[in-house]
């Protein structure tokens, strides 16, 4: 038997996107695209030995539509996928592609070396390497204990 490890606040900030979603939707007629109001780009934060990885899923955003802010503790996010500017007569049967604005904030793990971050954009995903500081990269020294 595989036992699953429940993380509450997980669930809570989940069941908490959902219904503000489910009242934006209605409130706006369900107009709202997923990159509309509230939406934010699926995001992955690691941690090397000399810095700091975030990588975001920003499919359909190019280079000269993304912005990366970093300040002392926080990297911001934001961007824009912008819809085809055809005028073309189009009877839509299902339409699922999604369009406008987005950001994300989100607290750093530990002090970096923003002046020396770099990002990388390939096939919609945007990889962020943020040096660690020299304090954050400090070795953990083992203490040796000892028995009475």
């Amino acid at each position: 038997m595989a036992l699953i490890t429940w993380e509450p606040s997980g669930s809570l900030t989940t069941l908490r996107r959902e219904v503000d979603r489910l009242f934006e939707d209605f409130f706006d007629g369900g107009s709202r695209r997923f990159w509309g109001r509230g939406a934010e780009p699926a995001m992955e934060v690691c941690d090397t030995k000399d810095a700091v990885v975030v990588k975001a899923q920003v499919p359909g955003v190019s280079k000269d539509q993304l912005q990366v802010h970093i300040t002392d503790d926080t990297l911001t996010l934001k961007g824009e996928v912008r819809e085809e500017e055809k005028k073309e007569e189009k009877n839509f049967y299902r339409r699922e592609l999604h369009y406008g604005a987005f950001e994300r904030t989100m607290a750093l793990p530990m002090a970096v070396q923003a002046n020396k971050a770099t990002a990388q954009l390939k096939d919609g995903v945007l990889e962020i390497t943020l040096p660690k500081s020299a304090s954050a990269q400090a070795k953990v020294k083992q203490i040796p204990i000892e028995t009475s």
